[in-house]
């Protein structure tokens, strides 16, 4: 039997077909504890055997339903919408569509070709909270900056001088505790002029500077107080009301970022297979804590490094047809992973000098800044591929054996 979900807020459509396309059973559940029981009960009427057998097609990866699936050790595999829009057409010329229909629709794919979709892995739920944690913390980081942008926006139309201080003239960035710090105390030109040097130490002091306060306040102080263009005082009053309203939504995200940074670190420590994605360079533990996230720790989910590559976006994607013969980036990927891997890469090239030499001889061969980082990703998670089968650490004498050659020559 084959069961195919057509999952919704409120409600789920179900459908259940044998191995000749018959349709043995539909229902409609609630998006309740009792509509999942109802769900196991008819599938347990249905089955032969142990109703864990079934296996399930739906829509969605997430959502408390698969969820709920998972654990009870059902085999769910998560249908592209896209790809359910081509499967409908096989059976409908007319373009109709309900919900029961593509339960239908569903099931059948499974009944027709299993073999060409990938069921959701196992991972540990270590992994899956890990996963949850990650994704929270990149979207902060997202979050931050957004709201750090439309803090410059507003301070380029009354208070450029800020701007000059803190990220042209200064050592900080706009979304910095300092900045924060000093522009929530004087969030308008006239302010920031009549603070003195006393004020300064003291407010840099508050956001955590200990050191080279005196130079830096004296710095601070001649930009803002340096002759500017300005908006008439009540103009002025007005958008430095707007600005501290933006910057007590930016230290709430500030901090919500910190905190999910620690809850990410402290996780990804209790992993078994964190020393073998520390051990690689530029992955530090944000990053490597991203990583484990986003592949996962079951061991079957990728047959080989290619199928990974292909995931997170590092492989290239080749469209032959005729004469025709392009060879680009990968669209259809884990955007996640893939960001990840620019990260992990810029920072490989920074500590690294075998990453660096491969770097290097990307550019060299003619590719631009992106696809020469996007190689290096691809090198360096296929190596990650092999660390993870093998159960080994990342060793540098194994990774780049002809680099290491040449510099011993």
């Amino acid at each position: 039997m084959f069961c195919g979900i057509d999952w919704s807020d409120d409600h789920h459509d179900v459908a259940v077909v044998d191995d000749n396309g018959a349709v043995i059973a539909q229902l409609r559940i609630g998006n309740d504890a009792e509509g999942f029981g109802q769900l196991l009960e008819t599938l347990a009427e249905l089955g032969s055997g142990s109703a864990r057998e079934v296996p399930v097609a739906i829509e969605t990866a997430k959502g408390l339903l698969v969820a709920s699936l998972i654990a009870g050790g059902w085999t769910v595999f998560p249908i592209n919408p896209l790809a359910t829009s081509r499967y409908r057409d096989r059976h409908r010329s007319g373009r109709g569509k309900s919900d029961t229909s593509d339960a239908l629709v569903l099931a059948n794919i499974l009944r027709t070709d299993m073999h060409a979709h990938r069921p959701l892995p196992v991972d540990s739920e270590l992994v899956r909270g890990l996963r949850v944690l990650t994704r929270a913390q990149q979207d902060a980081v997202g979050d931050r900056m957004r709201m750090t942008n439309r803090i410059r926006a507003v301070l380029k139309q009354f208070f450029p001088a800020a701007i000059d201080a803190f990220e042209r003239g200064g050592k900080h960035r706009l979304d910095s505790a300092a900045c924060r710090t000093i522009l929530s105390a004087a969030s308008t030109p006239a302010a920031a002029r009549r603070l003195t040097l006393t004020q300064l130490r003291s407010l840099l002091r508050r956001a955590g500077r200990s050191r080279g306060i005196d130079a830096e306040a004296a710095n601070l102080q001649k930009i803002l107080r340096s002759t500017r263009l300005q908006q008439p005082s009540r103009i002025e009053e007005a958008m430095g009301s707007q600005l501290r309203c933006l910057l007590d939504q930016l230290d709430a995200i500030c901090s919500a970022v910190d905190q999910l940074t620690a809850a990410v670190e402290e996780l990804f420590a209790e992993h078994h297979q964190a020393p073998i994605f520390v051990s690689f360079p530029g992955a530090g533990a944000l990053t490597a804590a991203r990583l484990l996230a986003e592949i996962g720790d079951d061991t079957s989910r990728f047959d080989n490094a290619r199928a990974l590559r292909a995931y997170a976006g590092a492989a290239p994607i080749t469209r032959a047809s005729g004469k025709s013969h392009w060879v680009g980036a990968r669209r259809a990927k884990n955007d996640r992973l893939a960001a990840t891997g620019y990260v992990w890469a810029m920072a490989a090239i920074r500590h690294d000098p075998d990453a660096r030499a491969h770097y290097q001889r990307r550019r060299d061969h003619g590719d631009h800044h992106v696809a020469a980082l996007r190689n290096l990703f691809n090198k360096l998670i296929g190596k990650l591929h092999h660390c993870l089968i093998a159960d080994v650490v990342y060793d540098a004498n194994q990774a780049f054996p002809a680099s290491v050659t040449a510099a011993a020559a």
